[in-house]
């Protein structure tokens, strides 16, 4: 049965209303997807390492402000800060630590939650998703869907014909039956992906005309973020596209970071910065510039070690310890290590992705000598100082339990 007149009043202004809130989200969900993109493009989307961790798939604040002015996005900086704004309040970007809600002109690391997986997906988003999915695999696909049809008397392109849209999508495998597939139709249409080509229909199997109201492939302009029409959009709870509702236990952890209880001390050598800390924490030596406007993280600031072993243990011949050799070679951004601890100091991190790990350098390893100077008597602090002074390539002795 067709629904017409006043039976669709009952769907009538509270579907539209909803349906164009929906769209205008999408806008900048679809404006922020293809930022995305091109920003994966140009190598602005990439790893990035701060003193020991690294930040995969991030860009730095600064660097997108200097990109977005380039390429005419924005005609200058403060511009470009309230659109990126507009998409960090729409939960489509986060700073990498979630530790600031405003974008800001710094050197902070800043990431798109499509890349660490924590863009929510409840039901409504899930429903948007699936839209643009079935747009690009409609657009990518030889078949005759798509056409220029008339529907009491007026002529209206880029039409679908319910019935053959129901057809296709089963066979696409993209529901199992024919009542499951008009009811994802109705959902499509419901959250404004779809519509009845004069808004009078809700969407049923048969021969109604449908069509897409959103143009996915559109490039869109950032600049159209900061210009939506009509009064703003309330906030909701239940929004797909604001991420409110988060667990509790932390949910997707792989991207977070520790914030340092205790203040965090940074020197900065001519070539080389590392990290002191007042509760013992030391040394990830890195070539680029400290990033002071976010704060350092601490690597596990409890000490790795079971127990603690005095030089005098180490040099015991007979021993349980084995001495070890590694040559590290600095990368554009450090050896990838942490120093802690004194009288010796041992090896408190290692970053996986750093030339420590590649030489072989372990966690709990005994720091010995450092470019021929022992340093087994020494605390971490003067080991920093004697590293950030040295060459780029150090040598190392260690000394490792068996």
């Amino acid at each position: 049965m067709v629904l017409e007149g006043r039976d669709m009043d009952g769907i009538g202004n509270t579907m539209q209303k909803k349906a164009a809130e929906l769209e205008r989200l999408a806008e900048v969900l679809v404006t922020g997807e293809q930022l995305r993109l091109r920003l994966h493009e140009g190598k602005v989307i990439k790893d990035r390492r701060h003193h020991l961790r690294t930040y995969p798939n991030c860009f730095v604040a600064k660097e997108l402000i200097d990109w977005l002015i380039e390429h005419k996005e924005a005609s200058d900086r403060d511009t470009a800060i309230k659109i990126m704004q507009k998409l960090l309040d729409q939960s489509i970007i986060h700073h990498v630590c979630d530790e600031h809600r405003e974008f800001k002109d710094m050197k902070l690391f800043y990431r798109f939650r499509k890349d660490d997986g924590t863009f929510p997906l409840d039901s409504e988003a899930k429903v948007f998703m699936r839209g643009q999915r079935i747009y690009e695999k409609l657009m990518n696909t030889e078949n005759n869907l798509l056409q220029t049809r008339e529907e009491e008397g007026v002529s209206f392109e880029r039409t679908l014909v319910a019935s053959e849209f129901i057809d296709w999508l089963l066979q696409e495998g993209e529901m199992a039956t024919r009542e499951e597939t008009e009811q994802l139709g109705r959902r499509l249409l419901e959250h404004g992906i779809i519509q009845h080509v004069t808004n009078k229909h809700h969407f049923i199997d048969g021969p109604l005309l449908f069509q897409f109201r959103m143009n996915f492939r559109r490039r869109r302009r950032l600049i159209e973020l900061l210009h939506e029409r009509g009064r703003s959009i309330p906030e909701s709870h239940d929004s797909p596209f604001c991420l409110r509702k988060q667990n509790s236990d932390g949910g997707n952890t792989s991207f977070l970071s520790v914030s340092p209880t205790k203040e965090i001390k940074v020197a900065v050598g001519v070539r080389r910065s590392s990290m002191s800390s007042s509760c013992g924490s030391s040394g990830y030596y890195s070539s680029s510039p400290t990033l002071s406007s976010s704060p350092p993280v601490l690597c596990n600031p409890k000490s790795v070690l079971k127990r603690q072993v005095s030089p005098e243990e180490l040099q015991t011949p007979g021993g349980p310890f084995i001495k070890k050799t590694f040559t590290i070679v600095g990368d554009a951004v450090g050896w990838g290590f942490v120093v802690r601890g004194s009288k010796p100091c041992h090896i408190q991190a290692v970053d996986p992705g750093g030339p420590a790990a590649a030489a072989g350098m372990k966690v709990c390893q005994f720091v010995v000598s450092v470019n021929g100077l022992n340093v087994l008597c020494q605390d971490y602090r003067n080991v920093s100082s004697l590293i950030l002074n040295g060459p780029r390539t150090i040598v190392m002795e260690v000394m490792e339990e068996v």
